[in-house]
């Protein structure tokens, strides 16, 4: 099979799909594996990296899709992007349709099969996301105190206080992934933390291995009755491949402090306040109800290097797999890849996607 690698033409997004080690297993497997120049270079990987793994070197984005029958990806496809897919072509990336209506019927137009990162799942959990949510989590504390500070709009509160002075109050919404990386590292930090889940389990297991957190029953009111005190809140919820439930309202955020922080690691589905809309990189915060908003859409990006090393850890033998045996050998030998097929032959094959458009579903 030709496996393709485009560069990532997303905004601030310097994550590459695969590396050159992962090019030379699949060409030692008979592959080809075609490179678009630079794509490797924000995350620290140069061309001559690529070239020396074996990859077919090329200029031209549109070449990459021309030539291969397998995309991978990092980030969901470009408007731009968008003619480049052809019928019976195999795209492996995140795409995070439950956000995007125009995405999803471009996919389905294009007739590619489509699949997801984010909603492959093995006994319950999403291993091709878990490695991004980890890394947002831990960044999320990171932000959300730099934003604090006076000088960009924030209350000028440390997180961790000093001798004598009460440290910051930290609230994540969600104890997954993302939740339990942000309450760590703001428990790192020494801010006051609280997780609110809904899974009594998962907070049980929150109680015994994050020892300075507590744990709160997630709860309209339980929320609105803290929220005058934190100084950040962070929104880790997730509802695989659905749009993220919108669990802050604006009378809620009212209820805040001047100079509190938001950051809505949510955003890719959506996000889970009312008041978040996507941002980037170069332009991350905005200001509503007097909270400083954080919704960067692809907040692994900005640690290149890492994310990249991550994230190709888990998805290359799903990928090698395809590459192998196709589509639908490869779900016969992977029944968890089925999972990851949100568009097919032109229909929607993932149900919470067709459910948030208002899309026919078809089922594999």
């Amino acid at each position: 099979m030709i496996v393709g690698v485009p560069r990532e033409i997303k905004q601030q997004e310097y994550r590459v799909a695969l590396l050159p080690s992962g090019v030379y297993q699949l060409i030692k497997r008979g592959h080809i594996v075609v490179v678009e120049s630079g794509a490797g270079f924000g995350a620290g990987y140069p061309d001559a990296e690529y070239i020396a793994a074996g990859a077919r070197m090329v200029d031209s984005h549109a070449a990459v899709f021309e030539q291969a029958d397998l995309i991978i990806k990092v980030k969901e496809p470009l408007e731009s992007e968008f003619p480049l897919l052809r019928p019976g072509q195999i795209l492996f990336t995140y795409l995070h349709l439950a956000a995007s209506k125009s995405l999803t019927e471009a996919l389905m137009k294009s007739g590619a099969t489509c699949i997801a990162y984010e909603t492959i799942e093995v006994n319950r959990r999403l291993p091709l996301l878990e490695p991004m949510s980890e890394i947002a989590g831990r960044m999320s504390v990171l932000v959300g105190g730099y934003f604090l500070a006076k000088h960009f709009g924030g209350s000028g509160t440390l997180l961790g206080g000093v001798p004598g002075v009460l440290p910051g109050k930290v609230v994540v919404l969600g104890g997954g992934a993302s939740g339990v990386n942000a309450a760590r590292m703001a428990q790192g930090l020494g801010a006051d933390v609280t997780i609110l889940e809904v899974d009594l389990e998962r907070m049980r297991f929150l109680d015994i291995t994050l020892h300075t957190a507590h744990t709160l029953f997630s709860s309209e009111s339980h929320l609105a009755e803290i929220l005058p005190s934190v100084d950040l809140l962070i929104g880790a919820v997730l509802v695989p491949g659905a749009k993220a439930p919108k669990l802050i309202s604006r009378a809620m955020l009212r209820r805040m402090r001047p100079g509190s922080v938001l950051v809505d690691i949510a955003i890719d589905q959506g996000g889970c306040a009312e008041t978040s809309r996507a941002t980037t990189h170069h332009d991350p915060v905005y200001v509503e109800e007097g909270v400083t908003h954080y919704c960067v859409a692809n907040m692994p990006g900005a640690y290149a290097r890492t994310a990249t090393q991550a994230l190709t850890n888990v998805t290359y033998r799903y990928l090698e797999t395809l590459a192998d045996f196709g589509v639908e050998e490869a779900c016969l030998k992977n029944p968890a890849l089925i999972g990851g097929i949100n568009v097919k032959g032109g229909q929607v094959t993932y149900k919470a996607v067709a459910e948030a458009h208002g899309l026919p579903f078809a089922a594999i």
